[in-house]
């Protein structure tokens, strides 16, 4: 796929952000699919847990039939993409091919959107038609919550889409973000950090530290402003005061409170803005279907928190045992560390549990009590490169509450472990082989 395209993707997901629950529409809606003389499992998103939970129902339980709905035409990989804003990896490292995957695995997949779900008649809504299922795999994702800066204004929304992508999203975003960068001449860049939860915690920082190589690297005369509300993480701050002092200001535990995508300010807790241009990423929460369907977990007040509510071990949705959440949409999974990482190693981990357990039942078998775990690669220094792996750990106690245990540990001499886990990883939901 080509820029035109992942950038015509972007439109059409950008108008789609932001949309609440709606009714399903009243007419009679055309079958995607015939009618399948085998039971059918649906799986909503194309994403490292998306794909590995078809690839792995194949495996397990070949006499179902497994349709793999995504919106875009190919995948593309949020992991090494801070790399490849930066130069530092290929574009096809990240962009890969759905169909090949799916022949080489035996399972359907259809390039669609789905715009709602009848949970009552098990059917997917897609604007091509509708596809009925006996199990369903929602593995969606994220979205932004922009209502929390701009309330209902549609028109700052689409701006701020527009013109200051943050590529928390695959599709056309990564792409618009670096034409941003490479045609960023100098002043002040800001990126704003959204609260936690959101996609891939470190992920923010480590692309700082990408900008600010590449600024120091082409010698712009600029400053890249962090407004960050989370804590100030040791590592990536001793690197920030280090070695970026006249290119990174970090601003920690500054909520944003207001944006003004027009007149380019932002007002947080401590003090008002202007910026030359801007990487705004918003909070984010589970992505449109979660909200759509009503599987948004809600805390002791009756406030949706929203992300998923969904078993923590089985990850069925606790309102409907036929539907499965996985990956970074889903909410928190015990009270000792609240949510897991929102990686694509443990969306990878969490989509073979979802096949596991949608086989099992598929024959009538007690599922097993399985646990993801989390591998994660990401540089604290750019120059000269470092990086740290995080492995993150989980058991189930003897009062049945999970447990977390995280170790870190760091290289100053990497030689592309990342790529070669990224490579191992592709080769397991994308059938590739190594390059």
């Amino acid at each position: 796929m080509n820029r035109r395209g992942f950038l015509g993707a972007a439109a059409a997901l950008g108008a789609s952000l932001s949309v609440r629950a709606a009714p399903l529409v009243g007419h009679p809606i055309p079958d995607l699919l015939p009618p399948s003389r085998s039971r059918r499992v649906v799986i909503v998103g194309g994403g490292w847990g998306g794909l590995t939970a078809a690839r792995h129902l194949r495996d397990l339980a070949p006499e179902l039939d497994v349709v793999l709905l995504e919106k875009n035409p190919e995948f593309w990989s949020c992991p090494l993409s801070n790399k490849w804003l930066a130069n530092l990896v290929e574009t096809r490292v990240l962009v890969h091919d759905y169909a090949a995957a799916a022949r080489a695995y035996g399972y359907t997949f259809i390039q669609a959107e789905a715009s709602d779900i009848d949970r009552d008649k098990r059917r997917v809504i897609t604007a091509r038609g509708a596809i009925d299922y006996d199990w369903l795999v929602l593995a969606v994702g994220i979205r932004y919550d922009f209502e929390a800066w701009y309330g209902d204004d549609r028109r700052a929304i689409d701006h701020t889409l527009a013109n200051y992508p943050c590529a928390f999203i695959p599709g056309g975003e990564p792409f618009a973000l670096k034409k941003k960068l490479d045609g960023f001449k100098g002043g002040d860049l800001v990126m704003t950090l959204p609260p936690m939860p959101y996609r891939c915690p470190p992920a923010p920082y480590e692309r700082a530290l990408m900008i600010g190589r590449l600024f120091q690297s082409r010698r712009i005369k600029g400053r890249l402003i962090l407004i960050d509300p989370n804590p100030t993480i040791p590592g990536f701050g001793r690197t920030f005061a280090e070695q970026y002092k006249d290119r990174i200001v970090h601003v920690s535990q500054a909520r944003v409170k207001s944006v003004d995508p027009f007149n380019k300010t932002i007002s947080t807790d401590f003090d008002d803005l202007r910026f030359d241009d801007a990487i705004l990423m918003a909070p984010q929460q589970a992505g449109d279907l979660v909200w759509k369907t009503g599987l948004i977990a809600r805390d002791a007040a009756g406030k949706p928190t929203g992300w998923a509510d969904q078993h923590p071990v089985h990850l069925h949705a606790r309102e409907d045992e036929r539907v499965f959440l996985i990956g970074d949409l889903m909410g928190a999974v015990s009270p000792l560390f609240g949510q897991y990482p929102k990686s694509g190693h443990m969306a990878n981990r969490l989509g073979r549990i979802a096949a596991r357990e949608i086989a099992a039942r598929a024959r009538g078998i007690a599922p097993e009590k399985l646990m993801p775990e989390s591998v994660c690669y990401v540089f604290t220094k750019a120059d000269p490169m470092e990086v740290t792996r995080i492995d993150s750990q989980y058991r189930i106690r003897g009062d049945g509450l999970i447990v977390q245990t995280v170790k870190q540990s760091y290289d100053p001499n990497p030689m592309d472990e990342d790529l070669r886990w990224a490579r191992s990883m592709y080769g397991e939901f994308l059938a590739l082989k190594e390059q």
